[in-house]
């Protein structure tokens, strides 16, 4: 699907909905050519496979007015005035905006919100949606990043668990497992825990548990922390407010182990990929965690 544009003044209709698009030509991306009409096609292109990862979820944004580059915060709750076809949710005391649609899409890409990150866990729900280890190198070019995804998944599946490696679209990489319902936060951060202190054990010169950037050094940050309760992070399919307006991409095992440039998961790739590949995530059926979990309080 295309935006379309009613004469001069940047009208779209999507799905029976009038959405006024404002500064269509503003440059988002600039180095790499995309302008906010540009960016908004290409959300279009994305809302398949980003929206199953928002739907039914607590919204944070990250908005940019003037692109990447510039100024941004980030935004929890739902901005004022809205239309009538944004749902929203409460959380302590925040009324966030749920993203189940594309029109909600595009009126927050309207508003340049440049990045979307859900919640891990649905709306009115306790239990997580999923669990995602969140690796964190140190250094702003960590050449060794797909090294240490390479073992994370040798370990995992030592462990019999699928999971699906995917960029953040900044400099880390997320690692995604679709699970089965039932878990609790503690027993997946439990797990993440082992994990991570497996890895630390068996390669001190490459990972770490420490969580202050400071004093880390080079090593890259195993993070199961940040998958809890009321916290957030980048969607899968998610676009970035980075430099090579880079997208939250899926990856496969394979071009983990082929040392894949983070950089080449983009705004202006993603289109292709997607028709080749699908989407990854999806085709990982949902993990049992039984057996690790009990086997924990023996290892």
């Amino acid at each position: 699907m295309a935006v379309k544009f009613k004469s001069t003044k940047g009208v779209v209709f999507i799905e029976g909905h009038e959405i006024t698009i404002t500064n269509p030509d503003k440059p988002f991306w600039p180095e790499q050519g995309i302008t906010k009409v540009m960016y908004l096609q290409k959300l279009l292109a994305l809302a398949p496979y980003l929206l199953r990862y928002t739907r039914n979820r607590y919204l944070t944004t990250i908005r940019f007015p003037h692109g990447y580059g510039d100024k941004s915060f980030y935004q929890k709750n739902a901005p004022e005035p809205l239309p009538p076809y944004v749902n929203t949710a409460m959380l302590e005391k925040i009324n966030y905006v749920v993203l189940d649609s594309v029109p909600t899409l595009i009126w927050l890409g309207n508003l340049a919100c440049l990045e979307f990150h859900p919640s891990f866990h649905y709306v009115g729900e306790a239990e997580p949606a999923e669990w995602v280890l969140d690796i964190d190198p140190s250094l702003e070019e960590e050449p060794r990043i797909m090294q240490a995804i390479h073992l994370i998944g040798e370990v995992l599946d030592s462990l019999g668990i699928q999971a699906v490696p995917k960029t953040s679209g900044a400099s880390g990489v997320q690692i995604f497992v679709p699970i089965k319902r039932g878990y609790t936060f503690e027993q997946l951060r439990s797990i993440g825990l082992f994990i991570g202190q497996y890895l630390a054990q068996k390669h001190p010169k490459l990972f770490t548990l420490e969580r202050l950037t400071k004093n880390r050094g080079d090593l890259i940050y195993v993070d199961y922390l940040q998958h809890w309760y009321g916290k957030t992070l980048a969607a899968p399919y998610t676009p970035r407010g980075k430099k090579y307006a880079t997208v939250s991409t899926p990856l496969t095992w394979e071009e983990v182990e082929r040392g894949c440039d983070l950089r080449d998961f983009n705004l202006l790739t993603i289109e292709d990929r997607l028709r080749e590949k699908g989407d990854l995530i999806e085709q990982v059926a949902p993990q049992s965690l039984d057996a690790i979990l009990a086997a924990l309080p023996k290892l």
